[in-house]
């Protein structure tokens, strides 16, 4: 197989990019990366100096590939299957990604600040920080509450990018901020997606690893 994933089974950017690789069966090798082994996180970092994952290595076309939604376009460009990630009409093709980053940048970063904030020390908590973020996460919540109200998916009754990063991203700010109570719709949503064979996969292998998930 030409293609290996450098990722982590509990990183919800993972779970981004693994949504794409079983929605079409596409090969890969996995490679897990511990962050707390040094020899790891500098092999890690001579692959992608930032030093985060996921990153894919393609072997066959010599290219190596960060960050999930590039990750997610080049497969769809290069490796495509069943599901097309990114319509090809133009306007479409926006939307979707207008969508991804909608999710990622005000609901799953918004949950990140959060969860993250659970790991710090005592005296390095946040508290202005966090309440920004809950605010910020819940005003987009509600936007998307109103959004898949009648849809099945992000776009409409397609499987795009836009639900790939829309299954980690609400599976975790459900995990810190209970969905169904206030956005039901939503909820449903989230429901829809893990029980897609793609995002249920990711998540039974998922499993071993959630005892570490900071519960406060």
């Amino acid at each position: 197989m030409s293609l290996t994933l450098h990722f982590h089974p509990l990183s919800s950017f993972c779970h981004k990019a693994l949504i794409a690789l079983y929605e079409n069966d596409t090969p890969f090798t996995p490679k897990l990366v511990n962050l707390q082994d040094e020899a790891e996180r500098a092999a890690l970092r001579a692959l992608w100096p930032i030093g985060k994952f996921p990153v894919l290595q393609d072997s066959a076309r010599d290219r190596t590939v960060p960050e999930s939604s590039i990750i997610i376009e080049y497969l769809d460009q290069h490796y495509p299957g069943k599901t097309k990630f990114i319509p090809d009409h133009p306007d479409l093709a926006r939307q979707t990604r207008l969508r991804d980053r909608f999710l990622d940048l005000h609901i799953h970063m918004q949950m990140q600040t959060i969860v993250g904030d659970r790991l710090r020390p005592a005296d390095k908590k946040d508290a202005y920080g966090v309440a920004q973020a809950r605010e910020l996460m819940d005003r987009a919540l509600g936007m998307l509450e109103r959004e898949v109200a009648s849809n099945t998916w992000a776009m409409g009754e397609t499987f795009t990018m836009a639900d790939c990063a829309a299954g980690p991203a609400l599976f975790y700010a459900d995990k810190v901020a209970p969905l169904a109570g206030k956005f039901p719709n939503v909820a449903a949503y989230l429901g829809r997606l893990t029980q897609r064979p793609c995002y249920a996969r990711a998540l039974t292998e998922a499993e071993p690893y959630f005892r570490y998930f900071p519960t406060e």
